[in-house]
């Protein structure tokens, strides 16, 4: 009986860190195709409705802006070839329930390797489980920005 129990729980486990899994490597995928300006890729993996927010602190404030989606892809596309960029993200927490996931992805922001700012994402993803050959899309994504 305790042999089946433990067995049980390591399914459970593994099928928990498998959708973790999944709804992560989305977020990774929408990193690769930001870092090689791959707007295609970008847009494949947000859904069309998206909301885009920053919150920008600064000297003891704090304003939240709006973006549109489609600004946002553009301004990816028109970062100049001489510009490096990374957006070094430093741990993944990930929380799924059903067909809703939220994924917390604290950074630093690095232009031509001297940090620019930091901060974190925020993601919230959908998936449809009754839909065949579903993927993970971003629904909306905000982010803090601080020097």
């Amino acid at each position: 009986m305790r042999t089946i129990i433990v067995l049980f729980f390591l399914v459970v486990s593994n099928c928990i860190q498998a959708q973790n899994n999944e709804a992560q490597n989305a977020i990774e995928k929408f990193f690769m195709a930001f870092h090689a300006k791959d707007t295609m890729t970008l847009k494949s993996l947000c859904d069309k409705k998206m909301i885009l927010q920053t919150i920008s602190e600064k000297e003891g404030s704090a304003k939240l802006e709006n973006s549109d989606p489609d600004t946002f892809f553009k301004s990816i596309a028109s970062i100049p070839k001489g510009t490096v960029f990374l957006e070094k993200i430093l741990r993944y927490e990930v929380q799924i329930e059903g067909s809703l996931a939220h994924v917390w992805t604290p950074y630093e922001f690095y232009v031509n390797g001297k940090l620019s700012h930091k901060g974190v994402n925020s993601f919230t993803l959908f998936k449809d489980q009754f839909a065949e050959n579903s993927n993970w899309r971003i629904i909306h994504l905000i982010d803090t920005r601080r020097k």
